[in-house]
C-alpha cells in the first residue's frame, strides 16, 4: 500500500506494511458501527427551550414526564425529557436521523442532530428545589445588572437572566438597537458574582418568548408555550386571510405581527391556487361572465355576468373559457365601434326627420 504525505507544497510516497494496511481496513470497518450502539435521548433545556441530543447508558426510559440533569458546554443544567411516550425502546430512540429531521422540518423547529452533551441523572426533589432557588436568584441578578447598566449609561435593556444549574455561569439576555461595548459591565458583574458572565443579545420576539404572558386569544403566548422557531410573518398573510389590518389587533406581545397568522398561510396559498384570477372569462349556468372576486376558504367565485348581474358560484360549477385572442378583441372592438357609430347616425337621422316633419306642419 502507498500513502501520499504532504510535506510543505510537495507530496512524498511511503510504503505501508500489509499488516498495518489490514489493521487500518478493520478500523475503518468497525468505526461506523460504534455510533450505532450509542443511546441518545432528546431533551429540552435552557431558558430559551433549546432542543438537543444527549448520550446516556440507561436501560429503559421512563414514560412519565421526567426532568433530567444534563451536562452541556455551559455546565450542568436541568432539562425536560422529550418523546418518552413512544419513540424509546430499551433506551434507544426508535426513529432514525431521516425521520427525526423530517419531523422537525415539518414542524419548523431548528435543532442539531449531533449530540450536545451527556445525560447525568434523573432530577431529584433536591434538584428541583435548587432550581426554584436559582430562579429567585436570577431575578435579583437581573435587577442588579439593570442598575449597573444605568450607572454605566449603556443603551441596552436587560430582558432576562439565567443562572446555570451548576453555577458555572450567568447568562444575561439584553436588547439593543446596535452594538454595545459592555466590557466594563461584564467586569463589574464578574467581581460581584465570582463566576463567568455571558451577555446574549436578543430581538423583540425572543423577549416575548422570555416574558410573554396571556395573549388576546386567552392562551399563553405561542412562542413561550410551544413555538420554537420564530419565522417571519408578513402583511401579505394578514391580507390573504381577510384579517383586520388594525395594528393593535394583529400585533402580538412583541409588537410585531402575530405568529399565528403563519399557521394557516400554507392552506390559504394552496386553496388560492385553485381559484381563477380576476377578469378571467368563465361559463356559469346563468351565462358567460368574468371573475370579479373570490372567497378562499369557501371556494366561491364572484362572477359578473355579461348582462351586469353578479352571482356567487362554487368553484366546481364554473368552466374557465379560453382567453380571447388579440385579433378577436380587435374585431370585437371594431364591431362595437361600428355599432355605436351606426346607432349614433340613426339617432341623428331620426332627429333630423322629426325636425323636418315639424316644419312641414308649421307650413
Amino acid at each position: 500500500m502507498v500513502l501520499l504525505i504532504q510535506c510543505g507544497f510537495e507530496y512524498s510516497e511511503i510504503d505501508v506494511p500489509i499488516e498495518v494496511d489490514n489493521r487500518m481496513a478493520k478500523t475503518a470497518a468497525i468505526k461506523p458501527k460504534q455510533g450505532k450502539y450509542k443511546k441518545y435521548m432528546l431533551v429540552r433545556y435552557g431558558r430559551m427551550d433549546t432542543l438537543g441530543w444527549f448520550e446516556h447508558n440507561q436501560a429503559h426510559i421512563s414514560k412519565e414526564p421526567a426532568r433530567v440533569v444534563i451536562k452541556t458546554d455551559r455546565g450542568l443544567e436541568l432539562g425536560q425529557l422529550v418523546g418518552q411516550l413512544c419513540p424509546y425502546k430499551a433506551g434507544h430512540f426508535r426513529w432514525n436521523e431521516e425521520q427525526v429531521t423530517r419531523y422537525f422540518e415539518d414542524s419548523g423547529i431548528d435543532y442539531s442532530w449531533g449530540p450536545v452533551g451527556r445525560f447525568a441523572r434523573y432530577a431529584t426533589a433536591e434538584d428541583l428545589n435548587e432550581e426554584r432557588h436559582l430562579q429567585k436568584i436570577a431575578q435579583e441578578e437581573m435587577e442588579y445588572c439593570t442598575k449597573c447598566v444605568k450607572e454605566l449609561g449603556l443603551s441596552m435593556k436587560i430582558a432576562g437572566a439565567e443562572h446555570v444549574f451548576g453555577g458555572e455561569r450567568i447568562i444575561f439576555y439584553f436588547m439593543s438597537d446596535g452594538r454595545v461595548d459592555f466590557r466594563q459591565l461584564v467586569k463589574k458583574l464578574a467581581r460581584e458574582y465570582q463566576t463567568r458572565i455571558e451577555m446574549r443579545q436578543i430581538g423583540s420576539r425572543d423577549e416575548a418568548k422570555l416574558l410573554g404572558d396571556i395573549e388576546s386569544c386567552g392562551q399563553e403566548c405561542c412562542c413561550k408555550r410551544f413555538l420554537k422557531a420564530l419565522k417571519p410573518v408578513s402583511m401579505r398573510m394578514a391580507k390573504m386571510q381577510k384579517a383586520t389590518l388594525d395594528p393593535s389587533k394583529i400585533s402580538g406581545y412583541c409588537g410585531r405581527l402575530k405568529c399565528c397568522l403563519r399557521y394557516e398561510d400554507k392552506t390559504y396559498v394552496e386553496l388560492k391556487k385553485l381559484l381563477p384570477r380576476k377578469n378571467t372569462r368563465v361559463q356559469t349556468e346563468q351565462g358567460p361572465g368574468k371573475v370579479v372576486n373570490s372567497q378562499i376558504l369557501t371556494q366561491l367565485v364572484i362572477v359578473e355576468i355579461d348582462n351586469g348581474t353578479k352571482v356567487a358560484v362554487p368553484l366546481e360549477e364554473i368552466e374557465i373559457l379560453p382567453p380571447v385572442k388579440a385579433s378577436d378583441k380587435a374585431q370585437e372592438k371594431k364591431d362595437s365601434d361600428d355599432n355605436s357609430q351606426g346607432k349614433y347616425r340613426n339617432e341623428i337621422n331620426a332627429s333630423n326627420s322629426n325636425k323636418s316633419n315639424g316644419r312641414n306642419r308649421n307650413g
